[in-house]
């Protein structure tokens, strides 16, 4: 079958380890991740039609937002570029992405389950991340170890310096893209945000970076931290908006509102038709073992094919390059974390038969 429709199976996802001062962490990444991040870099160049020059002058407008919101990620990116040999723009851009020129990008279907729901009382969190399958070939788990800052265990790929992970303080981040609702507009990227969540210390300090910045688009964060806490919050330009468990002590989310202001039918016209059928499949299958989930549980439900080719687990409909994710989109990546164990498990592609690999946080040196 042809890599789009059901994905060629990459090896388990290479982890590169960094620490130091932010500058000394862009660098290091730089250097080990250095095909990856130019791989992307041609990628999105070919993917939205620009030329290298283009993609480093919109990249640009963006730098007065970083100066504003996070200047220490700044230094970071300066020497990502500087460990890849690439310049800042081009450095900047992989962190900016769909920003570039608006697109939406993905789908994926996450879920964050409290320690009444679990065999062992930890929290479990994680996603599907569905996407393109030429994605693959430039993912990794990246480890940070900024100084004076929680250290970052992350999937990741092409140079983007925040992602779907956990911190050593127990917070954990993973993500969807949202269909409908407001419009997008000047702001900061997702990706620089989802990395300064995870220099949070608590729940309450990431609800509160989200109402202090305004973002580009609309995107669904499921959410936990060492206090034992979860929520969602689905992220919009308008401002957030929070979803209760309604004490049924987990959260599952796919890519269309759930939240009332904006779980309207004309934003459920514009999302994807397999969102609802995933997030009902979600939630039967955890509550079907709540009380007793565990991690082989979540490694199973994140791999489920029921409804293909859009099920939990996706696979492409089409070989047409120019489809977007709704029909050339695949799993390409299924994250469980145990934040409280400071790990996570990544199995790449989305066939049934490839195995979870850990990643654990550890010393860097």
């Amino acid at each position: 079958m042809p890599r789009a429709l059901e994905g060629a199976q990459p090896k388990a996802y290479p982890i590169y380890r960094a620490e130091g001062t932010h500058r000394e962490l862009g660098r290091q990444h730089g250097e080990q991740a250095k095909e990856h991040i130019t791989a992307h870099l041609d990628f999105m160049c070919e993917s939205m039609k620009l030329s290298r020059n283009d993609l480093r002058d919109r990249a640009s407008t963006f730098r007065p937002l970083f100066e504003k919101h996070c200047p220490h990620l700044i230094g970071e990116i300066v020497g990502l570029g500087e460990g890849v040999g690439v310049t800042f723009e081009d450095a900047l851009a992989t962190n900016i992405r769909g920003a570039l020129n608006q697109a939406a990008e993905g789908g994926c279907t996450s879920f964050v389950v409290s320690r009444h729901g679990t065999a062992q009382k930890q929290i479990l969190i994680g996603q599907n991340s569905d996407v393109v399958p030429a994605v693959m070939d430039f993912s990794y788990v990246l480890q940070l170890k900024p100084t004076g800052r929680p250290e970052v265990l992350m999937w990741t790929f092409g140079g983007m310096i925040g992602y779907h992970g956990i911190n050593s303080h127990g917070v954990g981040n993973f993500a969807n893209d949202l269909d409908g609702g407001p419009e997008p507009r000047f702001g900061m990227p997702h990706y620089p945000v989802k990395r300064m969540m995870l220099e949070c210390r608590s729940l309450g300090e990431v609800v509160q970076l989200l109402h202090d910045i305004q973002l580009w688009c609309n995107g669904n964060y499921v959410l936990c931290d060492g206090r034992g806490e979860i929520a969602d919050i689905e992220a919009t330009p308008d401002g957030p908006c929070s979803l209760s468990d309604n004490d049924h002590g987990f959260i599952a989310h796919s890519n269309h509102f759930v939240c009332s202001q904006h779980a309207t039918k004309e934003n459920h016209d514009k999302s994807a038709v397999d969102s609802f059928s995933r997030l009902t499949r979600m939630n039967e299958l955890i509550e079907s073992r709540f009380g007793q989930l565990t991690v082989d549980d979540f490694k199973t439900f994140l791999r489920d094919r029921d409804g293909d080719p859009s099920g939990i687990c996706r696979v492409a409909q089409t070989t047409d390059p120019e489809a977007d994710w709704v029909t050339a989109g695949i799993t390409i990546a299924s994250i469980v974390a145990e934040p409280e164990k400071r790990q996570i498990h990544v199995a790449a592609g989305n066939k049934a038969e490839t195995p979870f690999e850990v990643y654990e946080m550890h010393g860097v040196s």
